[in-house]
């Protein structure tokens, strides 16, 4: 583990300042290694080049040379679509998820956004608890949408959240 403190911290001369950065192909080896450390089905290089290419959000939570997590997400006519948000596994319960959802959700507002939509396997109660917590409410399930093991499908569940 790395010696990083947590969002909680009390702040010190020798921690690095988190900041946002854009998420660029020269960041995206790192992004795919937090990638496939954190999912049984990661999105692939070509998931990430495809919406770097379509012109989508997409952020990186850096403290010094740590990656702590990213997110993308793609913008509709006055909605925000959280499509992969994620903390690198070293760097999880530390609020650092949280801080990921204030930014997107600043972000969107400075857009026009009035929601935010997303989908989470029903399986990640884990992360449905961050959802909740920061505001999210369940708003449906979409059948089969997630590949699964053995070739099977898990449902999601469906959350937004009202700007």
């Amino acid at each position: 583990m790395s010696a990083l403190p947590t969002a909680s911290s009390e702040a010190s001369a020798t921690r690095p300042e988190a900041r946002f950065e854009a998420l660029t192909l020269g960041r995206l080896d790192a992004v795919l290694a937090v990638e496939q450390q954190a999912y049984s089905h990661p999105w692939t290089r070509g998931n990430f080049t495809d919406a770097l290419a379509s012109g989508y959000q997409a952020q990186i939570l850096m403290a010094g040379d740590h990656l702590l997590g990213y997110f993308v997400a793609m913008m509709g006519v006055d909605e925000v679509h959280l499509l992969n948000i994620t903390v690198t596994p070293e760097f999880q319960r530390q609020g650092w998820a949280r801080v990921l959802l204030d930014a997107l959700a600043l972000w969107s507002r400075g857009r026009g956004a009035q929601w935010l939509w997303l989908e989470v396997r029903v399986s990640n109660q884990r992360a449905q608890d961050i959802y909740l917590t920061h505001g999210f409410r369940r708003v449906g399930d979409r059948k089969r949408y997630y590949p699964a093991e053995n070739g099977q499908r898990e449902d999601a569940v469906v959350m937004s959240l009202a700007l």
